[in-house]
């Protein structure tokens, strides 16, 4: 039985990743942050589970601003993989953290790599979570492992400098070390304050009349998303591969955030259509047609008020989408697309969820949630 060591385990990939690995018969330990709240959520169907907690999954506090910690966890645990997933990983908030940023998102890399070789784990295999983010101002398109960097955010300059740690790391000291440059990756699991999520969560709760509006930034900003579980399948397969090596995970394939908004609203049944730009642009509800919403409400008992809310709550004309500056990026991002045909050669791997399919994956999800638990 091979033992992973897993850092950001309550998160989005963490927690599909805990799920691949128990599945293929692993002994899974994740490290947490001490919180005054519980912050398992996407983990308590495994962790309330008495075959798996403290059998086959093992919860550890700690931090990767905390050198002593980590070292502690590796001499206890002696890992055979480790994926570092945890990060300050908002983009936006980035800017308004940019210290905590740089020290979780990159010395937290080093601190990780030091404490690897302080304890002697030489066989021990290790994932770096890198992102599209650093190519920021896109050189290339698409993007792959040989595309210059140009990160825009602290975000990206912190995940740039474990970009090159890992490198480092991997050409002095013969550490099986590799980075996941992986793209946009979403699914129901995903944060509510990031963009995608954002939307569906927003949209359903318009459609249901506890929201009037989704308020966004940079609706022409390009990104290529796919499905976070098959990225997650990625990770493990860049730490099965012969030799440590850097890879892209993407689609190939690139959408702008409007066009996210105008496939979470026809699934909802309404049209959109929009009126300005920039800053004042906004998206009218053109036409409403609830058959083809019914897929997303016809498993709920509170259809009914749904069906209520819907027909007397929203109207033709009326502004569910609008743009607040605040959301804006000091430094923005335009284009980002991936070339990931290194994965699919080396690895096996590529992404197989439409753009389309993802987005109903999502507002099926949340609509889900606002029908049964009213929020």
């Amino acid at each position: 039985m091979k033992k992973a060591l897993i850092t950001g385990i309550t998160g989005q990939d963490g927690s599909y990743l805990t799920e691949l690995l128990l599945e293929k018969d692993y002994e899974v330990h994740g490290i947490i942050r001490r919180s005054s709240s519980f912050n398992t959520g996407r983990i308590d169907h495994l962790y309330n589970d008495p075959e798996i907690l403290n059998k086959k999954l093992f919860l550890h506090y700690g931090d990767l601003v905390d050198t002593s910690n980590m070292n502690r966890l590796l001499e206890k645990i002696e890992p055979d993989e480790i994926y570092n997933l945890a990060a300050q990983s908002h983009v936006k908030v980035s800017f308004e953290v940019p210290d905590y940023t740089a020290q979780v998102d990159a010395l937290g890399t080093l601190r990780f790599l030091d404490a690897i070789r302080e304890v002697g784990l030489r066989k021990v295999k290790f994932y770096q979570a890198s992102t599209s983010e650093l190519y920021g101002k896109a050189r290339e398109i698409p993007q792959n492992e040989e595309t210059p960097f140009y990160p825009r955010s602290p975000y990206g300059v912190a995940k740039l400098y474990g970009y090159w740690i890992i490198v480092n790391y991997r050409e002095a000291y013969n550490i099986f070390a590799s980075n996941g440059i992986l793209f946009n990756h979403e699914s129901p699991r995903r944060g509510e304050t990031f963009v995608t999520r954002k939307i569906t969560r927003a949209g359903s709760r318009i459609a249901a009349g506890l929201q009037k509006q989704l308020l966004l930034g940079n609706m022409d900003a390009k990104r290529d998303w796919g499905f976070a579980p098959e990225y997650c399948d990625g990770m493990w397969r860049i730490l099965q591969h012969e030799k440590a090596e850097d890879f892209v995970l993407a689609t190939g394939e690139t959408q702008t955030v409007r066009r996210f908004v105008e496939l979470t609203y026809n699934n909802l049944g309404i049209e959109l259509e929009w009126k300005g730009k920039g800053v004042d642009e906004t998206g009218l509800i053109k036409t409403i047609d609830l058959n083809k919403a019914k897929d997303l409400i016809v498993y709920s008992s509170n259809e009914n008020n749904y069906i209520k809310n819907f027909t007397k709550e929203l109207k033709p004309g009326d502004v569910v989408v609008a743009v607040d500056p605040n959301y804006y990026r000091p430094t923005e991002v335009d284009l980002l697309i991936g070339d990931a045909s290194k994965a699919e050669k080396l690895l096996g791997w590529k992404a197989k969820t439409k753009f389309e399919e993802l987005v109903h994956i999502m507002i099926k999800s949340d609509m889900h949630k606002v029908l049964r638990r009213g929020f």
